[in-house]
């Protein structure tokens, strides 16, 4: 049971992990700088843990400020925190990241090294008895992640490619900020318990898509366009 239990926590970070190094096609990023930032993704749940349970006893509120306190701060800076921080020691001043697609690409690894650990804490130890846990974490947890990495990844690669000071400075911010607020919202919605805030659960995740994949799309084409402009100027 165990072993059943591992695989069905680590194949969703397996398949997304392979969909997007398979998107990033043009100028792929090196196996072992990716698998670097995929490593120190998941080391930085013990940070994030850390800091988690200190939070934990600052949390004095009750109702919905506890629950807004927990996933929007909690869960949202801090976890969004150190995913980030990941990238920034691991990849951000690496000469291979040379183009926007790549912000997303390590954001999302680092997502992944930390989903992945946290499936696997959830799914075999926390809840080994029910299934259910592993399949929707599946479906719902981990590609958030993801979501909230590829935002990360779009401001991160805007801050490191603009040439103006201040607009470099409010990217940056941006991009743990706005990934931030996703996160918390996505938690806030669940943890909060009001049946008519849930009816806006799916739309928001239809949303998150959406706007994700059309930033994914942005950077992929800019890659595309990069690489036929390369292969053209050698012609």
């Amino acid at each position: 049971m165990g072993i059943r239990l591992f695989v069905i926590a680590v194949i969703p970070s397996i398949a997304i992990a392979t969909a997007i190094y398979l998107t990033d096609r043009y100028d792929r990023e090196p196996l072992h700088l990716l698998a670097k930032v995929f490593l120190l993704g998941a080391l930085s749940v013990i940070p994030v843990l850390i800091v988690q349970r200190l939070l934990l006893r600052l949390n004095i509120f009750t109702g919905l400020l506890a629950a807004a306190f927990t996933a929007f701060i909690i869960a949202g800076v801090t976890e969004e925190y150190f995913k980030r921080a990941v990238v920034l020691y691991s990849a951000y001043n690496s000469r291979h990241f040379n183009e926007k697609l790549d912000g997303i690409v390590y954001c999302a690894f680092s997502a992944l090294g930390f989903a992945t650990v946290e499936n696997i804490m959830y799914v075999v130890f926390r809840f080994s008895s029910n299934y259910y846990v592993g399949i929707m974490r599946g479906i719902l947890s981990v590609p958030a992640h993801i979501l909230f990495a590829v935002t990360m990844g779009y401001y991160l690669s805007l801050a490191k490619f603009s040439e103006d000071p201040a607009e470099k400075r409010r990217y940056f911010s941006r991009s743990l900020l706005v990934p931030a607020i996703f996160h918390g919202l996505f938690n806030f919605i669940l943890m909060a318990g009001i049946p008519l805030l849930m009816l806006l659960f799916i739309p928001y995740v239809i949303y998150l898509w959406r706007v994700n994949l059309i930033r994914l799309n942005k950077y992929t084409k800019y890659s595309r366009d990069n690489y036929n402009r390369i292969i053209k100027d050698e012609e």
